[in-house]
């Protein structure tokens, strides 16, 4: 029987319990906590939206993926087709004569938001832009973004070319979490200089504010000025969407007091260190009785600023839990409470293995089951 086994779902709208977040100049935004993976205030954030260039963090994804599966090297040149020489809209300035590097196009990809860049990209990897396009949108769909789709590798403008905060966030949050190295060698570049041509990255923050070190901004004349920007503050990282502001200097403006509000008004608390054990379990049919029960990582979540003390948690286990158990196993959730008001539950794994019983442990374990 399952006594009250839950995915990780996040109950309550944190803004319940905040001060009011500012009114933004945008068509839908989010601001998130990275490390507890709570939305923290948001507006529109299932909309969905021309994403311009914000399509080229998904772009990075998938090809800092073929990195570590060891389909592209940094050092291994690309060749330059005339689609990805002829790309209209911003460029890195590539030539099909000039020999260029992966991590050259990485880097005109990011800094200079190079939409040649991503099509030679693209194709180096896939074959074609449209193949490419194929493996973002299954990336896509296992990183759980339910109102996107990608025809192309740049963000170009695109009738079925679509995205939303919400989407953009966990996407973000994704590359931060999967790639740390390559995020932190990229992404807080503040200019790029290939071809005799140096241009500067386009977000703003990464000069106004010490504390941003990415992530990407975008374009078009229907998207309006779009920005995704992630702040790491001590050991707290905050990571705000913006889609459809005003101008570049009022998306960075905008980003800027979402991330301070976020900041100021919410703290981080640490529930449970990663390794560290909840609670031990009851275990059935195993070579033990009971079973070490808690989280790889830390498990840390966001609360309105001095509200910490009001969280509880209280760990629902599978019952019976019946052996073998492999170690990492799923064995139940955490419900955390905030002031009495459901805030959510997180999956608990097993910190140890536990084998089989043997023949006479089994049947014993049986028979204290069914008189149970």
């Amino acid at each position: 029987m399952l006594r009250r086994f839950f995915a990780l779902i996040l109950f309550l709208p944190l803004l319940a319990l905040a001060q009011t977040p500012p009114q933004v100049i945008g068509r839908a935004w989010v601001l998130a906590d990275v490390s507890s993976g709570q939305i923290l205030a948001a507006e529109k954030p299932d909309e969905r939206f021309e994403p311009a260039s914000l399509t080229k963090i998904m772009t990075a994804y998938v090809v800092f993926a073929a990195l570590k599966e060891k389909k592209l090297a940094l050092d291994q040149t690309v060749s330059v087709s005339d689609k990805a020489w002829r790309a209209p809209g911003s460029r890195m300035f590539i030539e099909p004569k000039r020999p260029v590097t992966a991590d050259e196009l990485i880097r005109g990809m990011i800094v200079q938001s190079g939409n040649d860049a991503c099509i030679a990209l693209a194709e180096r990897i896939a074959g074609s832009e449209e193949a490419f396009a194929g493996m973002m949108n299954r990336e896509a769909e296992r990183l759980g973004m339910k109102n996107s789709k990608f025809m192309n590798s740049s963000g170009l403008p695109d009738p079925q070319h679509y995205s939303s905060a919400r989407d953009l966030y966990l996407l973000a949050s994704a590359l931060i979490r999967d790639f740390p190295e390559q995020y932190a060698q990229y992404y807080s570049l503040r200019e790029y200089r290939y071809n005799g041509i140096t241009q500067p990255n386009r977000n703003r923050l990464l000069w106004l504010d010490g504390t941003v070190d990415g992530m990407k901004t975008g374009f078009t004349e229907a998207a309006g000025y779009c920005l995704v920007a992630s702040s790491k503050r001590g050991p707290r990282r905050l990571l705000s969407v913006l889609l459809g502001s005003t101008s570049e200097s009022m998306r960075a403006q905008e980003s800027q007091r979402l991330l301070n509000w976020g900041f100021q008004f919410f703290d981080a608390v640490r529930l449970y260190g990663g390794g560290a054990a909840v609670k031990e379990i009851e275990i059935w049919k195993g070579a033990k009785s009971t079973l070490k029960a808690g989280f790889r990582s830390d498990l840390v979540v966001a609360v309105p600023k001095g509200q910490g003390e009001k969280l509880k948690a209280e760990l629902l286990s599978l019952s019976p839990l019946l052996a073998p158990v492999a170690e990492g196993a799923r064995v139940g959730n955490l419900r955390v409470t905030l002031d009495g008001k459901p805030l959510g539950e997180y999956p608990v794994v097993a910190l140890e293995a536990v084998p089989e019983a043997g023949f006479f442990g089994r049947a014993w374990d049986t028979l204290r089951l069914w008189l149970k």
